[in-house]
């Protein structure tokens, strides 16, 4: 009895042991794994314990996928934290159109302005702009003109003296 209870711990042993002896892979391996699975040149990768750290900029969501499949498909790499980010795509300069605020609300407004030879009266950036010099009482005054009209967003853009 006592040699079969003395085996049994001795098995009992070799288990514990074969068990906590197993080969752990070193963040180091696993960083020249995860450099050659990231092959983006404007994103990296870093190891720390056994978890994958993206970041960066990736061209397309596409590219930005295979790499996170690539890195868990790493073993030892037990998770990825992605914080890489995905280029906005470039596109074409718009194309400026003529102004798209109506000549006749231009004309309203210019009319309800003609007391106010220092206020002008234009389109920047496809809305309508007054700009100048006037004082305090002249602001309130054109503010309530142009309000009056309802014409839509209007930008004061004038310096009040």
């Amino acid at each position: 009895m006592k040699k079969t209870i003395t085996m049994a711990a001795l098995a009992i042993a070799v288990s514990f042991a074969s068990v906590s002896c197993k080969k752990k892979v070193s963040d180091a391996d696993l960083q020249t794994q995860a450099t050659t699975a990231v092959t983006t040149p404007t994103a990296s990768v870093e190891i720390k314990e056994g978890v994958a750290h993206l970041s960066g900029t990736f061209p397309d969501q596409a590219s930005k996928d295979a790499a996170i499949t690539n890195l868990k498909a790493i073993k030892g790499v037990n998770d990825v934290h992605d914080m890489a980010k995905v280029e906005a795509p470039v596109t074409a300069a718009p194309i400026e159109n003529a102004s798209m605020v109506d000549p006749a609300v231009q004309q309203k407004v210019k009319d309800a302005l003609k007391d106010f030879p220092t206020v002008n009266v234009e389109v920047v950036n496809n809305e309508l702009t007054l700009t100048g010099n006037v004082s305090g009482t002249q602001a309130r005054k054109i503010k309530e003109s142009v309000d009056a009209l309802k014409v839509g967003k209007v930008n004061f853009n004038y310096t009040v003296k």
